[in-house]
């Protein structure tokens, strides 16, 4: 990357010259697409984003005994993909029914498989979400224990790596609070929607030297995002624009 930026004619040892400064920022607000379909859902335009999730990743490589399909018995194997698919529903458990937690096993892999053997391994990848760290790693501790516990009960050992680890960036209480006044101006709605965001964004790098607001715009097509799918309407985008720019005008009035 050094070398990249010399070749542009950039000097890599200036980076730190552009550090911002807290005491010269107001705040950061940013517009976004929710990326996700709750406000399609609800029939709502925008809605004020509370926070943006923290999230962990890790990999997980079960290791088991392979084995032939059709001459080991049910009871005697050491089936790594079974206890994989064990895993996949032990996340899917602990992150259903909080708001604001999700867990997704993304990738889910069996390494040299074949149709007439009993798999020795599986690799997968574990991506934990919530709005407070602390939900998160609630959740994240009782997956750990169930494949604990699995791998126990399988006679399968569980290797698991960190691959990231992320925290929440709550949004500032004054931000969403002038957020939701420019809603009610612009739309005349009473209640606008609070939610958080399940998903990274700048303003999550923000954080760390000012306060921080979202508004999110509503994301059609149930939702779908990073896809060519993804799409919001012109009339949506419009009503965004005037909400922000309301936001923007009034900001500094109490």
């Amino acid at each position: 990357m050094r070398d990249a930026l010399r070749a542009a004619g950039l000097d890599p040892t200036a980076i730190p010259l552009l550090a911002r400064d807290p005491r010269q920022l107001l705040g950061y607000a940013e517009v976004h697409i929710e990326q996700g379909p709750l406000l399609l859902n609800e029939h709502r335009a925008v809605g004020v984003v509370t926070a943006i999730a923290g999230s962990v990743r890790y990999g997980v490589t079960i290791t088991g005994q392979a084995g032939h399909a059709g001459t080991v018995p049910m009871t005697m194997r050491k089936d790594a993909a079974a206890a994989a698919a064990e895993i996949v529903l032990a996340v899917e458990k602990h992150c259903a029914g909080t708001p604001g937690l999700v867990g997704t096993v993304g990738k889910l892999e069996v390494p040299n498989g074949a149709i007439n053997v009993i798999p020795g391994r599986c690799d997968l990848t574990i991506d934990v979400r919530a709005g407070e760290d602390e939900v998160r790693d609630a959740a994240l501790a009782q997956v750990f224990g169930d494949i604990e516990a699995i791998a126990a009960r399988r006679g399968v050992s569980a290797e698991i790596r960190q691959m990231m680890n992320a925290s929440a960036a709550p949004c500032s209480p004054e931000i969403q609070r002038k957020l939701t006044r420019s809603i009610r101006k612009v739309t005349g709605e009473a209640a606008p929607r609070y939610l958080p965001s399940g998903a990274g964004h700048d303003a999550k790098k923000m954080a760390s030297v000012t306060d921080i607001g979202m508004l999110f715009v509503r994301c059609g097509n149930d939702g779908i995002s990073h896809h060519p799918a993804e799409t919001m309407t012109p009339e949506d985008a419009d009503l965004a624009a005037r909400v922000f720019t309301d936001f923007l005008l009034t900001f500094q009035d109490p």
